[in-house]
């Protein structure tokens, strides 16, 4: 039995589906490394939506993809990029996610942490109204529960004038924090509107101020999240990290080389291929609990071919992929988007997802799989 995939070229090729899926087991906590995914939101496909009107979100499917997570051992990043956030969710729909979420992380026992960010402001802003959208923000996610993830601001970057204007916004926040907080350096490739971040281009003198930064508050920073793609710059920023303060990798091209890490250190994991890769990643990082690093690479290391994939440039467009294989997957019984943002990827980036996917046997049903991507060929006029 095969199936006909275009490839990038428009070419049909005949691909022998996968007919069983991977064996995983199930979600004993990791001992040795702190793992978070960044999660999805699902699209109501039912609401009568535009790409301009608000999100329309399927709470209950939304939810039950997050009790997937967590019945594998991993923890919930929440409302952050691979939300869709700031691309298809606004502010007023993150903020009602965070709450459902963590709601229900409570009633689980599931770990979560939730970004926050400055996505209300909608127009020209002062330092004074960013810190004050910062505070708003990171008052309700405190007060559900979560821990936050002080992601980067697109209204900073527009208005901070150098390095000095972080530093005061950064530390009037950690100030504040109740609780420990991770930093989230959100590169250019992942939204342009942040390139120059820190209050620099050159990534040399962005790392000294965000060292700086954590540097002068240790106590109120429990990890930073680096999301540059660069191993070895993420490498030497988190041999610079104070004593206490982890470091989670967010290089969705990298991933297995900086969580198996070195004789100096390893970096813990908040990754939005992680959203995909769910029940693999945690059968991967409970056999490195086991002191078998060999075993993890031997199973994460042919994930990164998909990962490369998703998050080809425009890198920003991920999402569209992730959203993709969870309705292959079952996770989903749609794939739309907020945002209409299921267009975002061609027919051929879709197919070879799909068999990149199948190959490393992530659907628990392949049938399923095989059967919604037929599904999707035949609207793109591919007959089998």
């Amino acid at each position: 039995m095969t199936i006909q995939l275009p490839d990038s070229s428009g070419v049909l090729r005949a691909y022998e589906p996968r007919q069983e899926p991977l064996a995983v087991t199930s979600g004993t906590p990791f001992t040795s490394r702190t793992v978070f995914s960044a999660a999805h939101v699902v699209a109501d496909p039912f609401a009568d939506t535009s790409p301009d009107s608000a999100a329309a979100v399927d709470w209950d499917a939304t939810l039950a993809f997050r009790r997937h997570l967590w019945s594998h051992g991993l923890g919930v990043a929440e409302a952050m990029d691979t939300a869709q956030r700031g691309m298809g969710l606004d502010w007023a729909g993150a903020a009602e996610l965070i709450r459902r979420s963590a709601a229900e992380a409570k009633a689980v026992g599931g770990r979560i942490a939730c970004g926050v960010g400055t996505d209300q402001l909608t127009g020209p802003a002062s330092l004074a109204d960013v810190q004050a959208a910062y505070e708003e923000q990171l008052a309700l996610v405190e007060a559900s529960g979560a821990q936050a993830i002080l992601m980067a601001s697109r209204a900073l970057a527009a208005v901070a004038k150098g390095p000095e204007d972080y530093l005061e916004v950064y530390g009037h926040l950690l100030r504040q924090a109740t609780e420990p907080v991770v930093l989230h350096w959100l590169g250019p490739m992942f939204d342009p509107a942040l390139e120059g971040y820190w209050g620099s281009s050159d990534l040399d003198a962005a790392t000294d101020t965000f060292l700086e930064v954590i540097a002068a508050h240790p106590d109120k920073v429990d990890g930073i999240k680096v999301s540059l793609l660069e191993a070895q710059r993420e490498i030497d920023i988190r041999r610079r990290l104070p004593q206490g303060v982890r470091c989670y990798t967010g290089d969705d091209f990298n991933y297995p080389e900086l969580i198996a890490g070195d004789d100096q250190g390893f970096s813990h994991a908040l990754l939005g291929i992680f959203d995909p890769l769910g029940p693999l990643a945690a059968e991967a990082v409970r056999v490195l609990d086991t002191g078998n690093t060999a075993g993890f690479r031997e199973l994460l290391d042919p994930t990164v071919e998909l990962s490369r994939h998703l998050f080809q440039t425009p890198t920003r467009f991920y999402k569209t992929g992730v959203v993709f294989l969870a309705w292959l997957a079952g996770h989903q019984s749609h794939f739309t988007m907020v945002g209409g943002l299921q267009s975002a990827r061609s027919l051929p980036h879709f197919a070879r997802a799909y068999e990149l996917a199948d190959g490393l046997g992530l659907f628990p049903d392949p049938k399923l799989a095989e059967e919604r991507m037929k599904n999707l060929l035949a609207l793109y006029g591919v007959t089998q």
